[in-house]
Parts: structure tokens; C-alpha cells; sequence
């Protein structure tokens, strides 16, 4: 634990005193530990140490992981990126998140060739933005074209299928549920 963490104890210990409306002087009687320690504790002229810090918990009615700060995890996350039939996916989002995050850039299609819609159908439900470009979406009997910030939602179990149309690529961000993200992410659009 970093030396600035353990200045922390002595601050949180009263924070959680007062918030139970205790003096110094009850929670001395409670522990046995003087009130003149437990001021210099609180005020950090005292180093905190398991002797006085688990009958102060228990006293409070805390748990060791209410008083001892905790590092921040790192918040970013690992960027990975993945390929499937020309469509790239980025990783937005932890793996261990129950929706998945994903930047998605569908290639530009060849001059005067439109893509055949070959739906696809799964568990989940997905949501796009469009960060760029244009994105065809044929879902169910719609056929829909969005653009820079449009936005769609929709249950992938109903029959779905994406591509970028226009003179360029389509970049869009995608959140789907875990069970989209099997479909996507192994077998592709």
C-alpha cells in the first residue's frame, strides 16, 4: 500500500465515527484505546496499525476494506482489434463488461457493386451510432441508410444484417450484449 494511502486511515476512521454520531470518548470506552490516541490517529499524527485499527472497525461495525483505501483499478481498457471478412473491430470495453463496446469501420464497397443483405439472426440486442459514413441497415422488411449521428437499437434476433454504402468506409460504434458479441466477434456479418 503506497505511504499516502496509510494517511488516509486516520481521516476515514473519523469520517465513519461521526457519521455514527460517536465521540472520541465512547468509541475509546468501546475499543480500551485512549481518546487522546485515537485523536492523534484521526488527525494523522498517529501510523495507523492492525492493533488499533480492528477494534476500531469492529467498533464502528466496518469491514477492513471500508477503512483501508483501495488502488483505483487502471480505467483503460486493452485495445485489441480483429478482422472478420474486411469488417475491423476495436475493443471499447473491458472484457469482463456485460455489454461490449466496439468500434466498428465496415469497408467501403467496390464502384457500382451493392452488396447482397445476407441476414443474420442471434440472441441479444444491439446499438449503433455512426461515427462516419454511411451505414445500410436491412432489418426485418427495413432497408434503412444512417449517417454521421444517427443512431439505431434493435433485437438481434430479428433478422439483421450491416454494411457501409456510399464512396467510403462506415465507422460506427457498437454496444452489444455478450451474446452478440459471440456472433460477431467468431462468425462474422
Amino acid at each position: 500500500m503506497p505511504d499516502d494511502s496509510l494517511a488516509l486511515i486516520g481521516p476515514r476512521l473519523k469520517s465513519w465515527r461521526e457519521k455514527r454520531s460517536m465521540t472520541l470518548a465512547e468509541l475509546s470506552e468501546t475499543t480500551g484505546i485512549s481518546s487522546s490516541t485515537l485523536s492523534r490517529l484521526e488527525s494523522g499524527k498517529r501510523a495507523p496499525n492492525l492493533e488499533l485499527v480492528v477494534p476500531i472497525a469492529r467498533a464502528l461495525r466496518l469491514e477492513l476494506d471500508d477503512i483501508v483505501p483501495r488502488a483505483a483499478p487502471d480505467p483503460r481498457v486493452k485495445r485489441t482489434s480483429k478482422s472478420i471478412g474486411g469488417t475491423q473491430y476495436e475493443t471499447l470495453s473491458p472484457e469482463s463488461s456485460p455489454v461490449q463496446t466496439y468500434k466498428v469501420t465496415f469497408p467501403a464497397q467496390p464502384p457500382g457493386v451493392v452488396a447482397v443483405p445476407e441476414p443474420k439472426v442471434h440472441d441479444g440486442q444491439e446499438w449503433l451510432y455512426v461515427l462516419s459514413g454511411r451505414l445500410r441497415l436491412v432489418i426485418g422488411e427495413q432497408d434503412v441508410t444512417l449517417g454521421p449521428g444517427e443512431a439505431a437499437e434493435f433485437d438481434t434476433r430479428i433478422p439483421h444484417w450491416l454494411a457501409a454504402t456510399g464512396a467510403g468506409p462506415a465507422e460506427v460504434l457498437s454496444i452489444f450484449s455478450k451474446e452478440g458479441k459471440r456472433i460477431h466477434l467468431r462468425t462474422g456479418r
